[in-house]
């Protein structure tokens, strides 16, 4: 191959790759409804190209304004007449009377007297924990009725003690048992020992080898790849496929074949019987039992009789309480504390004084209604327009197009390719015979233009342009 031919070819790859990517934006939405190759001759070429939609016109009759109704109103109709009105009804008129005050003193108490359980003395005002007070008031301190300035203090009584003499189990009642064997006895019996059966012997197949003559592939027509400068348009079209016819496959084998099927044949087997000796059972084994009395003994047992306790009394009780525990409560009095204020007071709180006011009267003239208003209505029809409308046939497709490729191009064709594009008013660049960006773009745009195959340079497209192959 020349260098002008190299370098033509990857001049013509890299523009169709610039194609590819011009047009891949617009195959992504088609529908694909080219599932299998068309009927062909050997020697033609095809490639999926994308067929656009196709479209009518139609008129159509439209409502451009609704029928509806004009309303007119017919106004009311009045007259005027003299009238005795009521301007003003009768009332009554209060005057207010002022209040009459007067002053007082009086003693407030700012603060109540309490009570309040305080810890140590009565001098003290830290007040009693709640857990030591609560335990005081289980343990003989009448919290609610104790006297005021009343203390109680805590004494601790230990946990009382004596010792007694208990029986105490030591053994358990139970059981002794014993037991008498079994008596058993030999005797001589016949018994089965394989029942009688049938065996199956395999009888192995018999074969014999032969030679044959097999049809590997059968003459056919395949669709195969096609290969030139034009062949790849679109990679979302697909590549151009081209007829080819391709004659039957032979080859001779040596084979296997059956002469004699596997089978099988059946023995028969005989039943086996052994005498063999027999434990048998005399008397069964007998079980003694022998009852054990239960055993107890005499212990010393410490028992307790009175738990440890806390005793809370008044300071003035004698007497063995225990020992002293330290804590102290006391119910303290706080007095209550007053305060003199002077206030206002009424003596004779405010009052009104009724006057009667009577109603006023004025002649006047009066509108009255003679009759009501109304409404007229009027109807007007529907108005319609003729309009021209465009309606889609057919939706934008895949399809199988002759196209050109190595078997059925050459440089004349792509220069009258270009000549007739640039004689429609495509430019397709140089009238060189060679497809480059520029042309592919101006096919692009011719077939656009003329509602034809996009994707690939399609025979449609080639007569289009009167171009002859």
């Amino acid at each position: 191959m020349s260098n002008y031919t190299m370098n033509n070819q990857i001049v013509k790859t890299s523009l169709l790759t610039a194609m590819v990517l011009l047009l891949s934006s617009q195959a992504s939405a088609v529908e694909d409804m080219a599932n299998t190759l068309p009927d062909a001759r050997p020697g033609e070429c095809y490639a999926k190209v994308m067929v656009p939609a196709e479209y009518r016109t139609e008129t159509q009759k439209v409502v451009v304004r609704e029928a509806s109704e004009k309303v007119d109103v017919v106004p009311a109709k009045y007259e005027e007449a003299q009238e005795k009105v009521l301007v003003s009804e009768s009332s009554t008129k209060l005057i207010p009377v002022p209040a009459v005050y007067g002053t007082e003193v009086e003693k407030i108490e700012t603060s109540a007297a309490y009570s309040a359980w305080v810890s140590g003395s009565l001098k003290s005002d830290v007040p009693v924990n709640p857990a030591v007070l609560t335990a005081a008031g289980r343990s003989g301190v009448n919290l609610q009725a104790a006297a005021p300035n009343e203390c109680y203090h805590e004494h601790y009584q230990p946990a009382e003690y004596k010792s007694e003499m208990q029986k105490v189990l030591t053994s358990q009642e139970s059981q002794e048992v014993s037991f008498t064997p079994a008596e058993y006895t030999f005797v001589e019996e016949k018994v089965l020992v394989a029942p009688a059966a049938k065996k199956l012997v395999e009888v192995p197949a018999e074969y014999e080898t032969v030679k044959e003559k097999v049809l590997v592939e059968p003459a056919k027509s395949v669709w195969k790849a096609g290969r030139g400068p034009v062949e790849k348009i679109d990679n979302s079209t697909g590549e151009i496929m081209c007829l080819v016819e391709v004659p039957a496959v032979y080859n001779t084998v040596s084979k296997t074949v059956l002469k004699t099927p596997a089978g099988s044949r059946t023995v028969e087997i005989p039943a086996k019987y052994e005498t063999i000796k027999v434990r048998k059972l005399v008397s069964d084994a007998k079980e003694i039992r022998m009852v054990i009395p239960a055993k107890y003994e005499e212990v010393q047992k410490r028992v307790k009789i009175a738990e440890g306790k806390y005793i809370w009394h008044a300071l003035e009780s004698h007497g063995d309480l225990g020992k002293r525990t330290g804590n102290m409560i006391c119910k303290k009095e706080y007095p209550a504390t007053y305060k003199t204020v002077k206030r206002q007071v009424v003596k004779t709180p405010a009052t009104f004084n009724k006057v009667a006011v009577p109603a006023v009267y004025a002649d006047k003239k009066v509108r009255k209604l003679i009759s009501d208003a109304r409404e007229v209505r009027t109807k007007i029809p529907e108005e319609t327009k003729n309009v021209s409308k465009r309606l889609k046939v057919s939706s934008t497709k895949l399809e199988w197009k002759s196209v050109l490729c190595e078997t059925n191009m050459s440089n004349e064709i792509i220069s009258g390719v270009q000549q007739a594009l640039k004689n429609a008013g495509f430019n397709p660049g140089p009238i060189d015979g060679v497809i480059g960006r520029q042309t592919l773009i101006a096919v692009d745009n011719f077939q656009r233009k003329k509602n034809l195959a996009t994707g690939g340079l399609t025979l449609d497209t080639l007569k289009a342009l009167n171009v002859s192959i």
